[in-house]
């Protein structure tokens, strides 16, 4: 961050986020060298940038905490939606068992419709995880990476080399 003196705590008390002082009360115009001049816009160039990411920073964690709170909704909705599914197939067994002479019959014809879509969307999955393949460029991007940062050896005083 920058100086104590160029740093706001932000409303929520979150933190110090940098700013620019618009002027200083020791700055007379005129007076300062090119080298301080260059040095200060250095300076309020690079709080800038660091505003600038903190305050992306602070945009997306209240972004990632909106999306968060409407997955868990979300995820409530679904345990519900699978909980009474329940019912749904006893609702099933049960119409099935108005036509049908014995009550097990249904059930079994119900239970081995489950599993035959069961059967299916495993199957589907397997094939589409299947199909899943490493991430080569980026493999072979950081193998380059390593071997660029790896320090190279001067070949020996007596050993030639060949060009």
């Amino acid at each position: 961050m920058s100086s104590p003196k160029h740093e706001r705590t932000g409303p929520d008390g979150v933190g110090a986020v940098p700013y620019l002082p618009l002027s200083s009360a020791s700055d007379v115009p005129g007076d300062q060298s090119i080298g301080r001049l260059v040095g200060d816009a250095t300076q309020h160039i690079s709080t800038l940038v660091r505003a600038e990411m903190e305050l992306a920073k602070s945009e997306l964690v209240g972004e990632v905490k909106k999306g968060l709170k409407g997955a868990v909704f979300f995820l409530i909705a679904l345990t519900v939606f699978l909980y009474s599914t329940f019912f749904l197939f006893f609702f099933a067994a049960e119409g099935l068992a108005q036509w049908l002479r014995y009550r097990w019959i249904a059930f079994g014809i119900v239970f081995v419709l489950m599993l035959i879509v069961a059967g299916v969307a495993g199957f589907l999955g397997y094939r589409k995880v299947k199909k899943f393949k490493a991430p080569e460029r980026t493999i072979a991007s950081v193998k380059e990476t390593a071997a660029a940062l790896k320090p190279q050896r001067a070949p020996e005083a007596g050993v030639a080399t060949r060009d």
